[in-house]
Protein backbone atom coordinates (compact mmCIF):
# COMPACT_ATOMS: atom_id res chain seq x y z
CA UNK A 1 0.00 0.00 0.00
CA UNK A 2 1.60 3.36 -0.72
CA UNK A 3 2.53 5.95 1.86
CA UNK A 4 0.20 9.01 2.45
CA UNK A 5 1.90 12.13 1.73
CA UNK A 6 -0.35 15.21 3.10
CA UNK A 7 0.67 19.25 1.83
CA UNK A 8 -0.55 22.02 3.09
CA UNK A 9 -0.08 24.39 1.10
CA UNK A 10 -1.98 27.79 0.15
CA UNK A 11 -0.31 28.83 -3.51
CA UNK A 12 -2.01 26.80 -5.84
CA UNK A 13 0.43 26.37 -8.49
CA UNK A 14 3.13 25.64 -5.63
CA UNK A 15 0.65 22.85 -4.34
CA UNK A 16 -0.43 20.88 -7.74
CA UNK A 17 3.56 21.01 -8.28
CA UNK A 18 4.30 19.39 -5.22
CA UNK A 19 1.31 16.88 -5.75
CA UNK A 20 2.54 15.77 -9.33
CA UNK A 21 6.31 15.71 -8.23
CA UNK A 22 5.81 13.29 -5.43
CA UNK A 23 2.77 11.36 -6.52
CA UNK A 24 5.49 10.43 -9.52
CA UNK A 25 7.46 9.02 -7.12
CA UNK A 26 4.56 6.00 -6.36
CA UNK A 27 2.85 8.06 -3.14
CA UNK A 28 -0.52 9.20 -2.34
CA UNK A 29 -0.69 12.33 -1.78
CA UNK A 30 -4.01 14.66 0.05
CA UNK A 31 -3.16 18.33 -0.24
CA UNK A 32 -4.60 21.27 1.19
CA UNK A 33 -4.98 24.60 0.99
CA UNK A 34 -6.10 26.40 4.79
CA UNK A 35 -5.81 24.83 8.42
CA UNK A 36 -9.35 24.21 9.06
CA UNK A 37 -9.08 22.05 5.91
CA UNK A 38 -5.94 20.39 6.93
CA UNK A 39 -7.30 19.99 10.70
CA UNK A 40 -10.78 18.48 9.45
CA UNK A 41 -9.04 16.15 7.42
CA UNK A 42 -6.49 14.82 9.67
CA UNK A 43 -9.54 14.03 12.05
CA UNK A 44 -10.67 11.58 9.29
CA UNK A 45 -7.29 10.30 8.78
CA UNK A 46 -3.26 10.93 9.72
CA UNK A 47 -0.87 10.96 7.15
CA UNK A 48 2.24 9.04 6.84
CA UNK A 49 4.12 12.08 6.59
CA UNK A 50 3.38 15.91 6.33
CA UNK A 51 4.62 18.80 4.48
CA UNK A 52 3.61 22.38 5.86
CA UNK A 53 3.76 25.82 4.84
CA UNK A 54 3.77 28.09 7.84
CA UNK A 55 1.92 31.08 6.73
CA UNK A 56 -1.31 30.16 4.97
CA UNK A 57 -4.18 32.73 4.00
CA UNK A 58 -3.95 35.16 6.57
CA UNK A 59 -2.73 33.10 9.36
CA UNK A 60 1.25 33.34 9.99
CA UNK A 61 1.62 30.59 12.05
CA UNK A 62 -1.03 28.41 10.87
CA UNK A 63 1.84 25.90 10.00
CA UNK A 64 3.33 25.68 13.35
CA UNK A 65 -0.41 25.21 14.54
CA UNK A 66 -1.38 22.62 12.42
CA UNK A 67 2.19 20.36 13.93
CA UNK A 68 0.98 20.51 17.23
CA UNK A 69 -2.11 19.31 16.21
CA UNK A 70 -0.72 16.17 14.23
CA UNK A 71 1.86 15.19 16.85
CA UNK A 72 -0.86 15.41 19.26
CA UNK A 73 -2.45 12.67 17.70
CA UNK A 74 0.75 11.00 16.44
CA UNK A 75 3.97 12.22 18.42
CA UNK A 76 6.34 10.07 15.64
CA UNK A 77 4.79 11.39 12.93
CA UNK A 78 7.71 12.97 10.30
CA UNK A 79 6.61 16.36 9.76
CA UNK A 80 8.64 18.79 7.25
CA UNK A 81 8.27 22.33 7.46
CA UNK A 82 8.54 23.59 3.71
CA UNK A 83 8.60 27.70 4.04
CA UNK A 84 9.55 30.87 2.96
CA UNK A 85 10.14 31.69 6.84
CA UNK A 86 14.03 31.36 7.23
CA UNK A 87 14.92 33.11 10.06
CA UNK A 88 16.79 31.10 12.69
CA UNK A 89 14.02 31.86 15.76
CA UNK A 90 11.74 30.31 12.68
CA UNK A 91 13.38 27.37 12.44
CA UNK A 92 14.24 26.65 16.03
CA UNK A 93 10.19 26.69 16.98
CA UNK A 94 9.63 24.49 14.28
CA UNK A 95 12.35 22.15 16.03
CA UNK A 96 11.20 22.53 18.84
CA UNK A 97 7.81 21.73 17.99
CA UNK A 98 9.28 18.10 16.88
CA UNK A 99 9.24 18.56 13.29
CA UNK A 100 11.72 16.19 11.10
CA UNK A 101 13.41 18.75 9.21
CA UNK A 102 12.94 22.39 8.06
CA UNK A 103 13.15 23.03 3.84
CA UNK A 104 13.46 26.79 2.40
CA UNK A 105 11.27 28.12 -0.41
CA UNK A 106 12.17 27.45 -3.61
CA UNK A 107 13.13 23.65 -3.52
CA UNK A 108 14.18 21.24 -6.01
CA UNK A 109 10.73 19.29 -6.46
CA UNK A 110 13.62 16.47 -6.78
CA UNK A 111 15.29 17.11 -3.20
CA UNK A 112 12.39 17.67 -1.72
CA UNK A 113 11.19 13.49 -3.23
CA UNK A 114 14.18 12.39 -2.04
CA UNK A 115 13.65 14.00 1.72
CA UNK A 116 10.54 12.37 1.88
CA UNK A 117 11.52 8.83 0.86
CA UNK A 118 14.78 9.42 3.55
CA UNK A 119 12.50 9.93 6.70
CA UNK A 120 9.64 7.36 5.46
CA UNK A 121 13.14 4.80 5.18
CA UNK A 122 13.69 6.16 8.74
CA UNK A 123 10.47 6.01 10.58
CA UNK A 124 9.47 2.52 8.79
CA UNK A 125 13.06 1.44 10.42
CA UNK A 126 11.93 2.68 14.18
CA UNK A 127 8.49 0.99 13.37
CA UNK A 128 9.51 -2.50 12.72
CA UNK A 129 12.51 -2.60 14.81
CA UNK A 130 10.59 -1.83 18.18
CA UNK A 131 10.97 -3.34 20.62
CA UNK A 132 13.82 -5.55 19.19
CA UNK A 133 16.68 -5.77 21.74
CA UNK A 134 18.81 -7.60 19.57
CA UNK A 135 20.56 -4.30 17.79
CA UNK A 136 21.17 -2.66 21.35
CA UNK A 137 24.33 -0.74 22.15
CA UNK A 138 24.07 -0.08 26.10
CA UNK A 139 25.88 3.21 26.88
CA UNK A 140 25.32 3.34 30.61
CA UNK A 141 22.08 3.27 31.31
CA UNK A 142 20.97 4.22 28.07
CA UNK A 143 19.89 1.46 25.12
CA UNK A 144 20.57 2.67 21.89
CA UNK A 145 18.81 0.95 18.84
CA UNK A 146 21.06 2.39 15.61
CA UNK A 147 18.95 0.64 12.88
CA UNK A 148 15.25 1.54 14.49
CA UNK A 149 16.89 4.59 15.80
CA UNK A 150 15.32 3.72 19.31
CA UNK A 151 15.85 5.04 22.28
CA UNK A 152 15.64 4.11 26.25
CA UNK A 153 17.02 5.24 29.86
CA UNK A 154 16.53 3.32 32.61
CA UNK A 155 13.74 1.10 30.53
CA UNK A 156 12.23 4.24 29.81
CA UNK A 157 11.55 5.04 26.05
CA UNK A 158 12.87 7.96 24.90
CA UNK A 159 10.97 9.84 22.33
CA UNK A 160 13.48 11.66 19.92
CA UNK A 161 12.94 12.61 15.96
CA UNK A 162 15.17 11.51 13.72
CA UNK A 163 17.53 14.59 13.57
CA UNK A 164 17.60 14.17 17.37
CA UNK A 165 18.34 10.50 17.12
CA UNK A 166 21.37 10.70 14.55
CA UNK A 167 22.66 13.89 17.08
CA UNK A 168 22.68 11.59 20.09
CA UNK A 169 24.07 8.84 18.22
CA UNK A 170 27.24 10.83 17.33
CA UNK A 171 27.64 12.39 20.94
CA UNK A 172 27.61 8.56 22.68
CA UNK A 173 30.04 6.89 20.22
CA UNK A 174 32.80 7.59 22.13
CA UNK A 175 31.48 8.26 25.43
CA UNK A 176 33.35 10.95 27.15
CA UNK A 177 34.85 12.78 24.16
CA UNK A 178 33.79 15.99 23.40
CA UNK A 179 32.54 16.11 19.84
CA UNK A 180 32.18 19.56 17.66
CA UNK A 181 29.80 21.35 16.46
CA UNK A 182 30.86 20.65 13.18
CA UNK A 183 30.06 17.08 13.63
CA UNK A 184 26.76 17.37 15.06
CA UNK A 185 26.03 19.97 12.28
CA UNK A 186 26.61 17.42 9.53
CA UNK A 187 24.41 14.52 11.90
CA UNK A 188 21.63 16.41 11.25
CA UNK A 189 21.34 16.06 7.36
CA UNK A 190 19.69 19.85 7.78
CA UNK A 191 20.61 22.80 5.39
CA UNK A 192 20.65 26.46 7.77
CA UNK A 193 22.42 24.26 10.68
CA UNK A 194 24.01 26.84 13.56
CA UNK A 195 25.60 26.59 16.76
CA UNK A 196 22.36 28.02 18.09
CA UNK A 197 20.07 25.08 16.52
CA UNK A 198 22.32 22.59 17.66
CA UNK A 199 22.29 23.87 21.11
CA UNK A 200 17.87 24.10 20.67
CA UNK A 201 18.38 20.18 20.24
CA UNK A 202 20.23 19.54 22.32
CA UNK A 203 17.69 21.12 25.00
CA UNK A 204 15.39 19.36 23.76
CA UNK A 205 16.96 15.63 23.78
CA UNK A 206 18.00 16.68 27.85
CA UNK A 207 14.26 17.77 28.52
CA UNK A 208 12.99 14.58 26.63
CA UNK A 209 15.77 12.61 29.57
CA UNK A 210 14.75 14.56 31.96
CA UNK A 211 11.23 13.84 31.53
CA UNK A 212 11.63 10.37 32.49
CA UNK A 213 14.94 10.55 34.84
CA UNK A 214 14.81 14.30 36.67
CA UNK A 215 18.88 13.94 37.98
CA UNK A 216 19.71 13.37 34.05
CA UNK A 217 22.94 14.92 33.18
CA UNK A 218 24.81 12.79 31.22
CA UNK A 219 25.06 15.15 28.36
CA UNK A 220 27.84 18.45 29.20
CA UNK A 221 28.08 21.26 27.09
CA UNK A 222 31.50 21.85 26.10
CA UNK A 223 31.57 26.42 25.56
CA UNK A 224 32.61 27.11 22.47
CA UNK A 225 33.13 23.66 20.58
CA UNK A 226 30.57 21.37 20.77
CA UNK A 227 28.97 18.69 23.52
CA UNK A 228 30.60 15.73 25.24
CA UNK A 229 28.52 12.53 26.89
CA UNK A 230 29.72 11.14 30.56
CA UNK A 231 28.26 8.06 31.93
CA UNK A 232 28.41 8.01 35.56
Amino acid sequence: MAKIIAIVEDDQDQRNNYVDAITKKGYEVIAYSSRAEAIAGFENELPDLAILDIILGDEVDAGFEICRDLLGKNPNLPVIFLTERIAEIDKISGLRLGAWDYLPKPISLNYLAERISSLLRINTARVESEGSASSAKMVGDMSIYPEALLVSWKSHPINLSGTEFRMLAKLVRVPGHAVSYETLMNATMQSLVTNNTINTHMRNIRKKFEFVDPDFDSIKSEYGYGYRWTSK
